[in-house]
């Protein structure tokens, strides 16, 4: 139809009325519709023909009467006046939902949406054409949102959702109809989610069995008015879901420390205040564009495909990601543990990273089993692992042999059962490279997945013949493996033998699959603010280990100089400073006030009688878990230990390691309730000092030379 048809022409001497009888034939309306037009106004003529032209924008052909136009014809009987005498109804904005079929049943066709006139107890809708997903106040920090199928909702904040009908999508995990609810934590810190609904099957049940099941379902949630109104807007095989108020012993002990209640907090935005926006914020999340969630590029929707496949189907792939520091490996492998978790009931995590951790405090290498979706960043899913080595540095710097064979250790205890998901550190140029070279040759995965961005600088491609061919910082390369040389011959005789490869503690490498995947995850990091960045995420993973110490949420929220600790003997432990040297007449100084891992070594501290007992190594130990020395008392000889770890697994501690991961000054600044001076806070402190420096272990060399050889240098 040509566009001259439905366009209305100005001409100052035709009036409103007119220019509507005119568009009349061609729109099809029904007799209600024209009688009302006498009664309508200048202003609700102009939305009138303004909501006309936008259905004409959709593609509908007015003459044929097809649903676009009925649709349309529909919401311009809706009306936002009640008679006098009805009562007053909450107006969320919330649209029919246009169907593509004509003469469907009453909750796929949009005619049966409407309300024509607003009767003595019944609601009053006021309707937006440009909004799809219905949402209602529920009160008592409850929402209901419904979602059409493809559709999503990208938001911020932190939500408990339930799905009540339907099918929903949160960071690849699937949460179906009458499963438990689940904690969605979508902070600024990180990418926000996005819960999309999921298209299903149609249900084989006519339109009253879907009516009586979704009113069943919400009964517990609702009334008999609200529940109606759900139904007569019920999306064609859409989803409802209820999004609550989050309250957990995380959020509230967060929300103690001004340095990471701030995190939980929505930005400051303008934003439009409506019904949607209002109902929102009640909960604490907010709307936000769908381009600032979280986008997976086709590479990396390929590399998902042919690894839940292979896991699903195959077995229990080893695979290993790497990439540049802030390109998305750990977004990367939570999307792919919750995918797995879909089909399979647990997924294996081996924790390579020092510096960002996912289930433990940093400075740790360690192995866990994964059986609960990640919905969240780091900090809002500490767990504790199986077998976990308290490295006690951020990174491995001169420390390569060391880290290498704490890894080896870790490694040992997986018993393929699972998939195992190895992460790594983002240092991939220089010595980096090289050893991570060393972990694929000495891990030997089936899949390594290499991620890579514009944002970051190009990294060789680790094929399996660029991992044979290179020495690493530890291991030697096939060439020089074979001594220089190699016997055609013999082919492949001088390696392994199958039973060999089986009895080795650690798997022989006999090459791996590289799916490069092209990354486009959002960061907020640069060059400039990683480093602060990152000492924020390291703070908040400690606060959420720290957090299992509040009792349940029934009971009131304690802070931490209220809380017992635990008394240790001189003699019952060792200790060890693992990125220093110490005095031994300063070593105690060292524990004061610090964050130490609690080990468990193989030599027995029985046949000491006092203390304290010092290690003259870094061991490669089991670590249990992380507490905070809170005291020495000298007349007793005894540490004061607040963690929380059970009794039971405290009495098979029997070593201290301190290491450079320091506890937050949250913690020391802002305990609520202290009055006067603050333990260990102090302003009288001179940075001059020997020892006194942030970089505790490294020395500065500049400063050694005479003065006329550094003038000589410099010239």
């Amino acid at each position: 139809m040509a566009e001259s048809e439905v366009m209305l022409r100005r001409v100052p001497s035709r009036s409103s009325w007119q220019r509507v009888r005119k568009a009349r034939p061609h729109l099809l309306l029904s007799r209600r519709g024209r009688r009302r037009f006498g009664v309508l106004t200048r202003g609700e003529l102009r939305r009138l023909r303004r909501r006309l032209l936008r259905a004409h924008a959709l593609g509908g052909d007015w003459k044929l009467g097809v649903p676009a136009g009925a649709h349309v014809a529909v919401k311009c009987k809706i009306r936002t006046r009640s008679r006098p005498g009805s009562r007053s109804q909450p107006t969320p904005s919330v649209p029919p939902v246009p169907c593509t079929r004509v003469g469907s049943c009453s909750l796929l066709n949009p005619r049966n949406h409407s309300t024509p006139q607003s009767r003595a107890g019944r609601r009053v809708l006021k309707v937006s054409p440009n909004i799809t997903q219905p949402t209602l106040d529920l009160g008592s920090g409850r929402v209901l949102l419904m979602l059409p199928p493809g559709e999503g909702f990208t938001f911020s904040g932190i939500c408990r959702v339930t799905c009540i009908y339907g099918q929903l999508e949160i960071y690849g995990h699937i949460i179906k109809q009458g499963q438990p609810p689940q904690d969605v934590f979508s902070v600024y810190t990180h990418s926000y989610l996005t819960i999309n609904g999921v298209p299903y099957s149609e249900p084989e049940k006519s339109k009253k069995g879907i009516r009586r099941e979704i009113r069943a379902l919400l009964k517990p949630y609702m009334k008999l008015d609200d529940r109606n109104w759900v139904v007569r807007y019920f999306p064609p095989l859409g989803s409802i879901l209820i999004l609550e108020r989050l309250q957990t012993r995380l959020v509230d002990f967060l929300r103690t420390y001004k340095c990471a209640s701030y995190v939980l907090l929505q930005e400051n935005i303008l934003v439009r205040d409506n019904s949607e926006f209002v109902a929102l914020n009640k909960i604490g999340i907010r709307r936000q564009k769908r381009k600032k969630g979280i986008c997976l590029s086709e590479s990396g929707l390929c590399a998902l495909e042919e690894l839940i496949s292979v896991s699903c189907v195959d077995g229990c792939p080893v695979i290993l990601l790497c990439g540049a520091c802030d390109i998305g490996k750990s977004t990367f492998s939570r999307i792919l543990i919750n995918h797995l978790l879909n089909s399979i009931p647990g997924v294996d995590y081996l924790e390579c990273d020092l510096g960002q951790t996912e289930f433990t405090p940093p400075g740790c290498i360690s192995l866990l089993n994964i059986t609960e979706p990640l919905l969240g960043p780091p900090y809002t899913h500490q767990r504790k692992p199986q077998k976990m080595v308290y490295f006690g540095k951020t990174n491995c710097h001169n420390e390569y042999e060391n880290y290498i064979e704490i890894v080896k250790y870790v490694f040992r205890d997986y018993k393929r059962e699972f998939p195992l998901i190895i992460n790594t550190m983002g240092w991939v140029s220089g010595d980096g490279l090289l050893l991570l070279v060393d972990l694929i040759r000495v891990l030997s995965p089936n899949y390594v997945v290499q991620l890579t961005s514009d944002r970051s600088e190009p990294m060789q491609p680790l094929t399996s013949e660029f991992v044979e061919l290179t020495d690493g910082l530890y291991t030697k390369s096939k060439i020089k493996r074979y001594r220089g040389f190699e016997i055609p011959e013999f082919g492949d005789s001088l390696g392994f033998a199958e039973e060999e490869k089986e009895s080795s503690p650690v798997p022989v490498f006999t090459g791996h699959i590289l799916l490069t995947v092209y990354s486009e995850f959002l960061s907020s990091k640069n060059e400039k603010n990683r480093g602060k960045y990152n000492r924020i995420f390291r703070d908040l993973a400690v606060l959420g280990y720290l957090s299992q110490l509040m009792l349940p949420v029934t009971e009131p929220l304690c802070p931490l100089h209220s809380l017992t600790p635990y008394q240790v003997p001189f003699n019952a432990v060792a200790i060890r400073v693992t990125h220093a040297d110490v005095a031994p007449t300063h070593i105690l100084y060292a524990m004061n006030a610090s964050w130490v891992g609690l080990c468990k070594i193989v030599d027995d501290m029985k046949g000491y009688t006092r203390g304290p007992i010092l290690l003259a190594q870094n061991p490669i130990c089991d670590c249990l878990g992380f507490g905070i020395c809170r005291g020495i008392d000298m007349d007793k000889r005894l540490y004061h230990i607040l963690t929380p770890l059970p009794p039971e697994e405290l009495r098979t501690v029997n070593c201290l390691l301190v290491g450079t991961i320091s506890i937050p000054h949250c913690i020391f600044k802002n305990q609520p309730g202290t009055e006067g001076t603050v333990p260990y806070v102090t302003r009288d402190y001179n940075l001059k000092l020997l020892g006194a420096s942030e970089k505790i272990g490294e020395r500065e060399y500049r400063n050694i030379l005479p003065r006329h050889k550094s003038r000589q240098r410099r010239k």
